[in-house]
């Protein structure tokens, strides 16, 4: 089945334009999840809106928006005003500047969508704006509504396509001084830096996202394949992180543990990087396809016992290309 688009409009530079259409590039749609349900009987619970003041039930007709001016005092609007109001960005993506990449500071993300062109009529002014980009290695800033609120978007291309993320305002991002102020200037002592550099050098390897599983989930599919075939539950005891008396002692035993030493740990480091400039690089695979445990857990036999599951894959041995 075709993806589904989360939008559809213009993407326009200047006089040149393309109909486009946004998809979310990630989705947790494959998550477990739960409904709530009647502790007795185990029939599901329905949701109903009900008047704070007479507790009449609230048909959804006579239902509205409503902002808060003071406690317990509202200015009603309805959904024919807000549709007087809607922005041109509603219907396009006009792209207002073009500025570096790296100027853009990761703390203003928010959402990526992946953005194609809506016909084949459009793809040449789509691949004309794409390739422009790319020659002068820019992203566009451009402003779009989405879910009724107008955002700015970031747009770079990737691959035959364009990548979209919606960037927060400034309002919405929090000063890092109010964090980070009372830290203290620690001065480190080289002894020290060289133990925890070796324990980075041991744990050194490449972005490969299928390695991560989220064993929260894991756990919670297990629970349901337990509970629905009669087997007892074992709750995994949680292993706590013991406290640091003695920070060098404890880089040592954490080198230690990693089954290197200082010298070999630098000699591989070294050998790396003679590997690494006598081969060409290659591209790395920074998405697979993963099993949905979501439905499998549906799927699952209410009596068969579950195979093993094998340990995660890390990347601890591996090394990050540079």
């Amino acid at each position: 089945m075709a993806p589904r688009a989360n939008w559809k409009g213009y993407l326009k530079l200047s006089l040149v334009s393309c109909p486009v259409a946004l998809f979310p590039a990630a989705s947790s749609s494959e998550r477990v999840s739960f409904h709530l349900i009647n502790g007795e009987t185990h029939n599901r619970l329905k949701q109903q809106y009900v008047d704070s003041e007479t507790g009449d039930l609230v048909e959804s007709a006579d239902r509205m928006r409503g902002y808060e001016i003071a406690k317990g005092e509202y200015v009603p609007v309805t959904d024919e005003e807000l549709q007087e109001v809607a922005l041109e960005s509603t219907h396009t993506i006009d792209i207002e500047r073009f500025v570096p990449r790296s100027q853009v500071d990761e703390v203003y993300f928010d959402s990526h969508y992946y953005i194609a062109p809506d016909d084949k009529v459009g793809e040449e002014a789509f691949a004309v704006i794409r390739e422009a980009m790319r020659q002068r290695d820019v992203v566009g800033l451009a402003r779009v509504v989405l879910f009724r609120r107008e955002r700015i978007v970031m747009i770079e291309p990737r691959g035959k396509g364009l990548m979209g993320t919606t960037l927060r305002y400034d309002y919405e991002v929090r000063e890092e001084d109010a964090y980070f102020d009372e830290i203290g200037d620690t001065k480190v002592g080289k002894e020290m830096l060289d133990l925890a550099n070796h324990i980075i050098d041991t744990k050194k390897g490449k972005f490969e996202p299928d390695t991560f599983t989220d064993r929260y989930q894991d756990a919670v599919v297990e629970l349901i394949r337990a509970k629905r075939a009669g087997r007892p539950v074992e709750a995994p005891k949680p292993s706590r992180p013991s406290n640091v008396i003695n920070l060098m002692d404890a880089l040592r035993r954490s080198l230690e543990a990693e089954g290197k030493s200082p010298k070999k740990s630098r000699d591989e480091a070294d050998g790396g990087k003679k590997a690494a400039s006598s081969s060409k690089p290659g591209t790395t695979k920074t998405r697979s396809s993963s099993k949905k445990s979501k439905a499998s857990a549906k799927s699952a036999p209410a009596k068969r016992a579950p195979a093993k599951r094998a340990p995660a894959k890390t990347p601890a041995r591996k090394r990050k290309a540079s």
